[in-house]
């Protein structure tokens, strides 16, 4: 299945805040897996491949397509799977994800299939294995796949690729802040990051849920309780894109709907804020967007809004 950028980009042209997706369903021995399609930029027959002395063992090496020089990663070998039986049918999916373009060595690519993030459950808790690279499992009507997390992939071989603590020493000296925060994000990696962040960066009161259904639970409870005020319960809103069960522009969608919750300044905090994809934060009425993994960018916008 060859895609160019156009073709998949004209494709995916699904209405903001529908909580739907597109994935792109490839196989790796006998296992199939997705990957959303708004990461993908283009699906090619396997290319040349220069080795990289002492890269990481997932990294193949660097390819070139067209005017770019792109790292390679064996999906096969992240997922502790068996190499491809016929390497000269491998495709690459070439992704953009952290403002980072990546080739991704798959076995085979099959077809694109639109689903809703209800259709996608939270994996089981294991520590190791498939599950441990896994945003969820996604439930078809003859199958089930697994959803893999790109992002703790590429962090795994360059942890410079994810969010920094270090990185708000540009801040300078920061006071305490008793403004409370709510936090969407599946990754569990990620939330402990964020939480050692916000904490760095004065923000304390940050509560934090798996997914946008558990934080919309928590703000429909919190908008009917008419004898509290919202700002005794929250100050704003972070949220991930990419979660099963509800994504991000869907919870933010409601949440600006909501005549009582839709002042609350929501800032969408993802690996997909792509020129192509921003104006579907801005339909939804995300207050600001920000790129994982730019956290002084995303500590200085919580500062603007929670004033």
């Amino acid at each position: 299945m060859e895609q160019s950028q156009e073709q998949t980009q004209t494709e995916i042209l699904l209405e903001s805040g529908t909580n739907e997706l597109e994935i792109v369903m490839f196989s790796i021995g006998h296992g199939l897996f997705g990957i959303n399609v708004l990461k993908v930029r283009e699906i090619v027959h396997v290319i040349d491949v220069t080795p990289i002395p002492n890269a990481h063992p997932n990294v193949e090496g660097v390819t070139r397509l067209r005017d770019e020089v792109l790292p390679v990663v064996d999906l096969a070998k992240v997922l502790g799977m068996p190499e491809s039986a016929d390497p000269s049918k491998d495709k690459f999916i070439i992704a953009e994800l952290n403002q980072i373009k990546i080739a991704f060595r798959v076995h085979d690519v099959s077809r694109i299939y639109r689903i809703t993030w209800e259709q996608i459950e939270k994996p089981s808790d294991l520590s190791s294995g498939e599950e441990a690279h896994a945003i969820g499992i996604i439930k078809l009507e003859d199958k089930m796949s697994i959803l893999l997390d790109f992002e703790k992939i590429v962090v795994e071989i360059n942890p410079q690729t994810g969010v920094n603590v270090e990185s708000l020493e540009v801040l300078g000296e920061r006071e305490r802040s008793e403004k409370k925060i709510v936090v969407a994000e599946d990754s569990p990696m990620l939330r402990e990051l964020l939480k050692e962040t916000l904490h760095e960066a004065g923000y304390d009161q940050v509560v934090f849920y798996e997914n946008g259904k558990e934080a919309w639970e928590f703000l429909t409870m919190i908008s009917e309780d008419e004898s509290t005020s919202l700002d005794q319960h929250l100050n704003l809103i972070i949220t991930d894109i990419e979660m099963p069960q509800m994504d991000g522009h869907h919870l933010t969608d409601k949440i600006k709907k909501d005549d009582r919750l839709k002042d609350i300044p929501v800032i969408v905090f993802s690996s997909l804020i792509t020129d192509d994809l921003y104006h579907k934060g801005e339909k939804v009425g995300a207050d600001a967007q920000i790129s994982k993994p730019e956290i002084v960018s995303l500590v200085q916008h919580i500062d603007q809004l929670v004033i």
